[in-house]
């Protein structure tokens, strides 16, 4: 009876969620684990670099997120003159100094919208995931632990801050996001998650994507594409640039070739689901919004076709990015563009104003010759998937 007690309440002890401070591939991390997943988000440009099951089983353990194949640095270590030969010298050198995982991109999607903004240092993808976080506080239960951390913005004049908050034995987490307009007026901005997953869980013609998306639209991509470029698509049957019928679950497996479409959420739902797996594991990975603050979900894939500096023709990616705008166009032309399908490409923050964003993170255990997902709900606040 007593080596039973012992084993319970080493079991117990295991499973309580915690906060620890840690190195994820040389950046500094705070890390929530709860013995059962574990995740890490990054001081450096706030990104959660690592979302993964605690198993003993590789098939299971795997890191979905994206880890860049270069070495990466604090975004706020970087120095052009060391630094360039490696990241680049345009707007996205900030970025892909400290890029891994998901992403807030925040105030703007996409690149700075002139060259002056671009000199006064601001990066691709807005401010937010190119500064330092900092600690707010951590709330450790018994039954839960809750991390608050948050950047100042300082160039474009806003305060960013997250909760991530992870149950006792849970495959899920929840995070909350709070932006805060600081000027005294009212103006646009665009605010997107950009999840972004790498190999090994990401592979062409091996991952796939289920999502409760409607029609699309392809980017304008011209030559070397895996999609017909600015071509309408209704999820998920899209066409190659031949224009040929291609199933647009699966990562496309074209060679040396990438693609990037966006697609409307499902305007009959309040809650909208994207999940990801490979064929070859034994995990999914999946999130869960509202609707109403995210209408828009995009899908990039990279195969290995960007020749620049860090990319260097080695990166393979899939990023799900879901938010309030349709492409990474930068916030001028979001403006410009207005809409698309009716639905506006960019919102308002009002004067002072402080708003609010959630999703949650799930990881599901898949067996083999698994066909995907139906649909996902949340029930109680935890995930429950519904397989095809």
């Amino acid at each position: 009876m007593t080596s039973l007690l012992s084993l319970a309440l080493a079991v117990a002890l295991a499973q309580t969620p915690r906060l620890l401070e840690e190195q994820l591939h040389g950046r500094n991390a705070w890390v929530l684990d709860n013995g059962v997943i574990r995740v890490a988000a990054l001081r450096g440009g706030g990104h959660i670099g690592e979302v993964r099951l605690l198993s003993k089983d590789p098939g299971k353990s795997v890191n979905p997120m994206r880890v860049p194949h270069y070495p990466t640095i604090d975004p706020q270590r970087y120095v052009p003159s060391q630094h360039d030969a490696i990241y680049g010298s345009g707007s996205h050198r900030w970025l892909s100094a400290g890029y891994m995982g998901h992403l807030l991109c925040f105030p703007f999607y996409g690149p700075p919208s002139s060259e002056d903004e671009i000199k006064a240092e601001l990066g691709n993808h807005g401010e937010a995931p190119i500064v330092e976080w900092r600690k707010i506080k951590v709330d450790e239960r018994a039954e839960s632990v809750t991390f608050w951390y948050a950047a100042d913005l300082n160039k474009t004049h806003y305060r960013v801050e997250r909760a991530i908050t992870m149950a006792a034995g849970a495959r899920h987490f929840k995070v909350e996001e709070w932006v805060e307009n600081l000027t005294a007026y009212d103006r646009p901005f665009q605010w997107m998650q950009h999840a972004t997953f790498g190999p090994p869980f990401v592979e062409p013609g091996k991952t796939f994507l289920d999502a409760s998306a409607a029609k699309g639209l392809t980017a304008v991509r011209p030559g070397g594409g895996s999609l017909a470029s600015n071509s309408y698509l209704q999820w998920p049957n899209g066409l190659n640039p031949e224009g040929k019928a291609v199933d647009l679950r699966v990562f496309q497996p074209k060679p040396n070739a990438g693609t990037y479409y966006v697609m409307l959420t499902n305007p009959d739902r309040r809650l909208q689901f994207f999940t990801l797996y490979h064929a070859d594991y034994r995990v999914l990975i999946g999130y869960v919004f509202p609707g109403e603050q995210n209408p828009w979900l995009a899908d990039w894939q990279e195969n290995k076709s960007n020749t620049t500096p860090p990319w260097n023709g080695k990166a393979v990616a899939r990023g799900l990015e879901f938010g309030n705008s349709p492409f990474a166009e930068g916030l001028r032309k979001a403006v410009q563009r207005g809409s698309l399908f009716d639905v506006p490409a960019y919102g308002w923050i009002g004067a002072r104003q402080k708003l609010k964003n959630e999703f949650t993170v799930f990881l599901e255990e898949i067996p083999a010759g698994y066909r995907g997902v139906r649909d996902v709900h949340l029930v109680n606040g935890s995930p429950r998937v519904f397989a095809r």
